[in-house]
């Protein structure tokens, strides 16, 4: 019997069949839907008990989908977006200021400029339930896993729609206590904090101060800029952050920096919903008056050794 023709489907048995699928295996499956292998084998066995026919086989190496079971998964997957384009179509409907609304960020945006303007914005509207989501992976709009993203991208993506609220510059800043070892004594190598996802410092750095020495590898920005912080160590950053933080100077002779552009972005299907873009025009006007620290063009006193 085709998988199609079973009419005694659960859907929340399903996921736990497609998500063993795509993971190759429970480990895998456990971790995405945040439950142990014990639920996920019992999820499975009720999916194989309501279709009557069985999904994998319990192989030494673990489980492996049989025809039937790639069968129920690829349906699964069609009843997955079928959720989702049912969830976003449904927020789409509504135009109340009022309910549920998820908004995504980088975590050094949403602590320098996102949660500085909170405040206001639960002010002037109180009946949204705001969630801000601090993240620097890209969440999945499509799936409904959030309703706002803020990103930091030349391509934000073909299925979402926004704004390039403000253009970026970069620049490489040193604390202050390195600043005046550097003074103190010019012809001392250039401490550097690099990123271990980065190919190498900018092309002018090498230029400008050839005698470097990596003090440090780090994988993400705050890292870098605690690093800076201490004393460890010049780096490269985005100057939102750099200018902004107290004890920091830009490095003389380095100009700034390209840096890509910041996005305020919704799924296409809820462009219409009207606090969702009550959220992106009051974030996207808020970050236009703060345009010139996001280009670069507040900036703090240049280290001059």
């Amino acid at each position: 019997m085709c998988i199609n023709d079973r009419m005694a489907l659960n859907w929340n048995d399903m996921r736990f069949v497609l998500e063993t699928v795509r993971h190759g295996g429970l480990s895998g499956a456990a971790r995405a839907l945040k439950v142990n292998h014990a639920t996920v084998s019992r999820r499975i066995a009720a999916a194989e008990t309501a279709m009557g026919a069985r999904l994998f086989d319990r192989a030494p190496g673990g489980y492996r989908p049989t025809d039937a079971g790639l069968e129920a998964a690829r349906m699964a997957e069609r009843m997955e977006v079928a959720s989702h384009d049912l969830s976003r179509s449904l927020s789409a409907r509504d135009q109340q200021l009022s309910g549920a609304l998820t908004v995504t960020a980088p975590q050094l945006l949403v602590e320098r400029f996102l949660a500085a303007h909170l405040r206001e914005f639960k002010e002037l509207y109180p009946a949204i339930d705001l969630k801000v989501i601090a993240a620097n992976r890209q969440l999945n709009l499509a799936a409904h896993e959030a309703d706002v993203a803020f990103r930091i991208s030349d391509t934000p993506g073909d299925t979402l729609v926004g704004r390039r609220v403000t253009e970026q510059a970069a620049a490489v800043y040193v604390s202050g206590e390195q600043a005046e070892r550097m003074r103190a004594d010019p012809s001392q190598p250039l401490d550097w904090i690099r990123f271990a996802h980065w190919p190498g410092p900018p092309e002018v750095l090498k230029q400008a101060w050839p005698n470097r020495r990596v003090t440090l590898t780090v994988d993400d920005m705050y890292a870098a800029l605690a690093g800076v912080r201490a004393g460890l160590g010049a780096t490269r950053m985005p100057c939102f952050i750099g200018d902004a933080e107290p004890g920091l100077e830009r490095l003389d002779r380095v100009p700034l920096l390209p840096y890509r552009p910041l996005w305020v972005l919704t799924h296409a299907d809820l462009r219409g919903t009207r606090k969702v873009t009550t959220f992106t025009n009051f974030a996207a006007a808020r970050i236009h008056a703060l345009r010139p620290l996001f280009e670069g063009r507040m900036p703090a006193e240049p280290v001059s050794p």
